[in-house]
């Protein structure tokens, strides 16, 4: 048999038919394509977070970037001002965080500005993101690299990759995640998607507009400045047709009439880092950038970025040369680009997959009116926050304040395109929702799941929508993440697990608190149950219900209630009286629980999601659809 060298001439092929020929021919010009399990092309956070993830789940897994740094929004593109979570500190993103601390010495010496309470130096977060990932032996990273094509075969996904050197690659992988800003992976792999604002008829959110739209938030190219101390002038030259007039009212000045306009000095702590330095991301008369890029070829986005960052350095001129503000110039040590400033700007939107769920408004400020609560794989507490000033013709939208939240497993799963997963923001909600589920401590999460997800399905030889949820949660919860955005039951809590699993059934619901920036949705779990409640709650469970007189239930009617709902879920059941003897007897080694067992006593909330969670195991007992539909 002839070799693929003594077929062709590879040499004589122009470049840019290489990829396709690769792709597309059966043979190579040297190895086979390597194989892996999961393959995670793109930029974004999303994507270090689930190759991390996936590799630390047994997969063989290769991270194709396009910068020579790993972390998407929070470091490539200098939004290093986390965003919400800070008392949700889910899986990976809290272990992200404690690397943050642990570098600079404790939690309040990230709480530098006012917008966070989580700051730092993108350098900084990305040699995080490097830490992390150099750990993983089953994680490959392709710094400086680039995908060129994709097809999708039986035995999964093949696609051609041009590297740092310029030298073109084929790799194979069972299972493909779109870690990408913008959707760019999906898209091109046959996912259906949408862009903009739907319309309210669409999504049913009755604050949308009438007519849907493709007009995305507002984009920022952001730049980290430097305090190079008194008497230091680090002005810019001038930008070639300057306008200051755009920046006017971005803080208090000779040219703004808004009142609520903040004072100069404010409006730079806004997002002062650690060591002196300061994001510049300033939504209100600043550095905002309006563009669709979408549909544009690497050429044309690169032109539309400059544009974006000729806008950003005007605004930095703005604070140096008409605030006075000399001092501050661009940080010398934070870039290793040419112009010092990040590697891309930060997106906060882009295209939404048509998922298997998806997540309206109308399911964070009403779970309970649905089910799509039980399959939640991320949290957040973030507000609906929109960036539309930049763009003409945005219609006002009056978003309603939400309590936290969960983002369901079907987001991440495109409907109609086998063994693909979305880790970044392009998952299925709607435009509303994009507002609150982009941030930065979410997408970590999202693309946490997505790499749990993978290595599953690559294990099993299964595509992800064929995986059981409740298998998928369960290890999520494994890694310290979270099912229900619980803030007074935290991952050290040594019910923590059991709570979750309880909740995720509908057994025992929390009650969501819209507050400030930081949402809430709390558990109670030193609560006592209140008992009409939890019989409206266990319908689902025990279909014929003989409700209590009393306000509260006694733990001895929380064991008969127990037992009779055991015994409509299965054959064999204990005696009740076996049943109260081998919960007394557990009631402080098994079982952990802080009081004395009393049988008189009302029982608190935490007490009995822990029977519930042991003996009925309601989480496991009946199977879920992606809409959280029990089957």
């Amino acid at each position: 048999m002839r070799s693929c060298t003594s077929l062709f001439d590879w040499t004589a092929i122009p470049s840019f038919l290489l990829p396709l020929l690769l792709l597309f021919s059966s043979c190579a010009p040297n190895e086979p394509p390597a194989a892996y399990d999961v393959l995670v092309l793109g930029e974004g956070t999303g994507a270090a977070a689930a190759a991390i993830q996936s590799a630390r789940s047994g997969a063989q897994t290769l991270l194709v970037s396009p910068y020579e740094w790993l972390g998407g929004m929070l470091t490539t593109a200098g939004v290093s001002a986390t965003d919400g979570n800070h008392q949700l500190p889910a899986g990976l993103w809290g272990e992200y965080r404690q690397l943050l601390r642990q570098h600079y010495g404790g939690a309040d010496s990230l709480f530098t500005g006012w917008v966070s309470n989580t700051m730092f130096e993108p350098k900084v977060g990305a040699q995080c993101w490097k830490q992390l990932a150099d750990t993983e032996s089953k994680l490959k990273v392709y710094y400086d690299s680039r995908w060129e094509q994709m097809e999708q075969r039986e035995e999964g996904w093949q696609v051609a990759l041009r590297r740092k050197n310029g030298s073109r690659e084929v790799v194979r992988a069972k299972v493909l995640i779109d870690g990408t800003d913008l959707g760019d992976v999906a898209a091109t792999a046959g996912a259906r998607y949408k862009v903009g604002m739907d319309a309210r008829s669409e999504s049913g959110e009755a604050m949308a507009p009438e007519q849907g739209n493709t007009i995305l938030q507002d984009l920022t190219y952001v730049a980290i400045l430097q305090d190079y101390g008194p008497g230091s002038d680090k002005t810019l030259p001038r930008p070639a047709d300057y306008d200051p007039s755009p920046f006017y009212c971005a803080c208090k000045s000779a040219n703004c009439d808004d009142e609520q306009a903040h004072d100069c000095d404010k409006m730079l702590s806004y997002g002062q880092l650690p060591n002196k330095k300061y994001m510049i991301n300033w939504p209100k008369s600043g550095n905002d950038y309006y563009a669709n890029v979408l549909d544009k070829s690497e050429a044309e986005r690169a032109a539309i970025y400059q544009k974006a960052k000729a806008y950003t350095l005007s605004f930095v001129y703005y604070i140096q040369n008409d605030l006075g503000y000399r001092h501050l110039g661009l940080a010398e040590d934070e870039y290793p680009t040419a112009d010092g400033l990040p590697f891309y700007p930060y997106h906060r939107e882009g295209r939404r997959i048509e998922g298997l769920s998806y997540l309206t408004v109308n399911d964070i400020t009403a779970p309970y009116s649905a089910s799509l609560y039980r399959c939640g794989i991320a949290v957040g507490d973030y507000p609906i926050d929109h960036h539309h000033d930049e763009h003409p013709n945005a219609p006002t939208i009056d978003f309603p304040k939400v309590p936290a939240f969960n983002i369901p497993l079907g987001c991440l799963i495109p409907e109609g395109v086998s063994n693909l997963l979305v880790a970044d923001k392009a998952i299925s909600v709607s435009n509303i929702v994009n507002g609150s589920s982009r941030l930065q401590p979410v997408v970590i999460q999202l693309g946490q799941a997505a790499g749990l997800v993978a290595a599953m399905a690559a294990r099993e030889g299964r595509s992800p929508e064929q995986l059981d949820i409740r298998a998928v949660q369960q290890a999520v919860l494994d890694y310290q993440g979270y099912l229900m955005p619980f803030i007074d039951v935290p991952t050290d809590d040594p019910h923590f697990a059991a709570i979750q699993r309880v909740a995720a059934a509908g057994l025992l619901r929390g009650k969501g608190v819209p507050f400030q920036w930081a949402n809430q949705c709390w558990f109670y779990p030193d609560s006592l149950v209140d008992a009409r409640q939890l019989y409206s709650d266990i319908a689902d469970f025990y279909p014929n219900p003989n409700p209590k007189d009393s306000e509260y239930l006694s733990t001895a009617e929380a064991v008969l209630l127990l037992a009779e709902m055991l015994r409509t879920q299965q054959k064999d059941t204990p005696d009740t009286e076996d049943l109260q003897t081998a919960i007394a007897e557990g009631w402080n080694t098994g079982l952990r629980l802080p009081s004395d067992y009393s049988p008189d006593r009302p029982i608190s909330r935490r007490e009995l999601a822990v029977l519930l969670d042991k003996w009925l195991d309601p989480f496991h007992a009946k199977k879920i659809d992606f809409n959280g539909r029990f089957q």
